[in-house]
């Protein structure tokens, strides 16, 4: 058994003898389809100092005869001495030298395998193998893609077929779907390689992601492409055409539920994310799809990303949301920093936005509607124009209020009064308090008191404080109040102040006490007056005498001080103190009747006959005392009293029958 392999280790060695040094070059496997030619390329060194080649045969599908220690096979060319170049379909191209090409046209699919080339010089020889792949068909080319292709950056394709043969014309064309591409064929035909190719180089765009692009091998001589090879182009692009999708049926309020949605129509690699803006919190409920709940009157615009290794944003969508007014407010126009009454004022409603833009105003004044217009004026404003307003802006959609202007108007003081605490009657040694209320604005700085007789009291307090009460402070009051802007005067208010329980019965006492004196008065005149009838009837009448005057005085006569006895109350009787007494008697004709008195003036008496004869004339003069009161000592001594008596009788003769009658008469002073 080693006896064997070293044999067969000899002959390998005998048989490729200084094989190291013989060195060809050429494709390691020619490709070629039934009636195309081959070209072999091919290029030789000769082993040591070998100038030139002696022999060479080109063997199809050979093999080695150990027993006969040659190579046998199909012979399809054979050159001793180099002075045969060609035989059949084969063509030697080469040289003694270095060149050993061949050419091998038609091709045909019997030369599928391995060719031989049995080469000699000398005693050197060499066995090179070829591999031949013939088809029935012509391959098809190879498209080369790099390893990616992005949208926009500039790309270059190989389509690419391991063939090429001088004198059989082909090329190669692209074709994108069923557009044709301008493109550029060149061959190779080196040692090392034997092919046809062609580039294409191009801007590919986010269109072209899965399109087909094909590279067809075209002869000449043919009707239609030999072969082709179609690749999907596989173009990495950003998500395209993304839209921001309005799934909310429409007009959307103020305080409605939202959705949209992100959507996008290509995308390599696919969408792994979406983003959107503007950013806030919303609730994504499933990746692409937004909800906005009670969105905000200026929520928006939106707009969404759809995001592989690039993010792609949508265009803003509006969302045209209605609302109703905002940003209402008043815009005073005011000539000066101060409304003074009498100014024209205007006021104005504005606002910042709407949405519909049809708008009414309307004006409320302390909460009430006052009417309806952009502009409320005053052409001459008034006190009672002051309060509080509101503009009222609204639209289809609802009502906005702006925030309260307050209108503060400035005048004089007015509609002055004098307010009476408790009440305007009260009861001496209480407490009356007097308020001076007034309209003014700004209010009243300075007050000043008055009473009925426009005396100034030098108050100057807003209120004036009785205390306590007496009944001299019953009167009129009036006051006067003061502002930088004028002065003005109440009307008078009448106080009235009664008398206390105390002092009315101090003072009924005094005139029970007064009455009493008076009575007392009168009882002691109806005695005097009798005992001076008395008097009278007891004196002697003469009838026929003649009249006869006279005086009679009475003695001084001076009064108790009243100090020495108890005091009395009473009142002030002028008729007490001064009075004129006159008396006439008259005398009836027959004694036996008895005389009646009546008093002066009073019907029951009958009136005395003008005719009458006999007459007693009394009359007595007092001079009143100098004193107030009755239980007040005078200073001066007391004056006398005067008497005066005439007793006529006219004429002799009867008397008239008649009643005897007095009168009496008292004059006042």
């Amino acid at each position: 058994m080693h006896l064997l392999g070293a044999s067969l280790l000899l002959l390998e060695y005998l048989a490729f003898s200084d094989a190291e040094d013989w060195k060809f070059e050429h494709p390691g496997t020619l490709y070629a389809w039934e009636g195309a030619c081959i070209w072999i390329p091919c290029q030789y060194k000769l082993p040591g100092k070998r100038v030139s080649l002696d022999n060479l045969t080109v063997y199809h599908k050979y093999k080695y005869d150990d027993n006969a220690k040659a190579f046998s096979g199909n012979i399809l060319l054979q050159m001793a001495k180099m002075n045969k170049l060609s035989q059949g379909r084969i063509q030697f191209l080469g040289d003694s030298k270095s060149n050993c090409t061949l050419r091998i046209h038609p091709a045909k699919t019997e030369d599928n395998g391995i060719l031989g080339l049995r080469t000699t010089s000398g005693s050197e020889k060499w066995m090179e193998k070829i591999v031949l792949n013939v088809s029935k068909t012509a391959p098809a080319p190879r498209i080369q893609l790099p390893l990616e292709i992005r949208e926009f950056q500039e790309v270059t394709l190989t389509c690419l077929l391991n063939f090429s043969c001088y004198g059989y014309q082909t090329k190669l064309q692209w074709f994108l779907e069923s557009s044709q591409l301008p493109s550029n064929t060149s061959a190779s035909l080196t040692t090392k390689t034997v092919s046809t190719q062609s580039k294409l180089t191009m801007h590919p765009n986010w269109t072209h992601h899965g399109r087909n692009l094909t590279c067809q091998l075209w002869n000449d001589n043919a009707e239609g492409p030999l072969s082709y090879e179609t690749v999907q182009l596989d173009v990495k692009h950003a998500p395209k055409e993304v839209t921001t999708v309005l799934q909310s049926p429409t007009p959307i309020r103020e305080g409605d539920n939202v959705t949209l949605t992100c959507n996008y129509t290509s995308s390599n690699p696919r969408v792994t994310r979406y983003e959107w803006s503007p950013q806030g919190l919303w609730n994504e409920l499933i990746p692409g799809v937004l909800m906005i709940q009670k969105v905000s009157w200026n929520a928006g615009p939106f707009t969404c990303a759809a995001c592989n290794s690039w993010c792609s944003w949508a265009s803003p969508v509006n969302l045209h949301i209605k609302y109703a007014p905002k940003g209402v407010k008043v815009l005073p126009i005011i000539p000066h920093s101060e409304i003074h009454s009498g100014d024209r004022i205007l006021l104005q409603c504005n606002f910042s936005s709407s949405h519909p833009t049809d708008v009414r105003f309307f004006w409320k004044k302390n909460g009430i509607l006052l009417k309806e217009g952009r502009e409320l004026s005053f052409d001459s404003i008034s006190p009672e124009d002051a309060g509080s307003y509101n503009c009222l802006v609204n639209n289809s959609v609802g009502q906005s209020t702006s925030e309260t202007q307050m209108l503060q108007v400035l005048y004089a003081p007015r509609r002055l009064r004098v307010s009476m605490s408790p009440k305007d009657s009260v009861t001496e040694g209480k407490d009356a308090v007097l308020t001076c209320e007034s309209d003014a604005n700004p209010p009243i700085s300075q007050y000043a008191w008055f009473d009925w007789n426009n005396q100034n009291l030098h108050h100057y307090d807003r209120m004036l404080r009785l205390d306590p009460v007496k009944v001299e402070h019953s009167g009129a009051y009036w006051c006067q109040g003061t502002n930088r802007l004028g002065v003005g005067q109440s009307p008078p208010s009448t106080l009235t102040v009664y008398y206390s329980s105390e002092t009315i019965s101090r003072r009924t006492a005094l005139g029970v006490g007064l009455c009493l004196a008076i009575l007392l008065l009168a009882i002691w005149g109806v005695k005097l007056h009798q005992s001076w009838k008395r008097i009278q009837s007891q004196q002697g009448l003469q009838e026929n005498s003649s009249g006869q005057s006279f005086f009679v005085r009475n003695k001084k006569i001076r009064r108790a001080p009243l100090s020495e006895g108890p005091h009395s109350m009473g009142c002030y009787n002028p008729v007490m103190e001064d009075s004129i007494s006159y008396a006439v008697l008259h005398f009836p004709v027959d004694e036996n009747d008895t005389p009646r008195i009546g008093d002066a003036g009073t019907s029951e008496v009958p009136r005395l006959s003008l005719n009458r004869d006999n007459s007693v004339t009394y009359s007595v003069v007092h001079k009143r005392q100098v004193g107030d009161y009755e239980n007040v000592t005078p200073d001066v001594p007391e004056d006398e009293e005067i008497h005066y008596s005439e007793l006529v009788h006219f004429g002799a003769g009867e008397r008239p029958l008649d009643h005897e009658g007095v009168e009496y008469v008292t004059l006042k002073h």
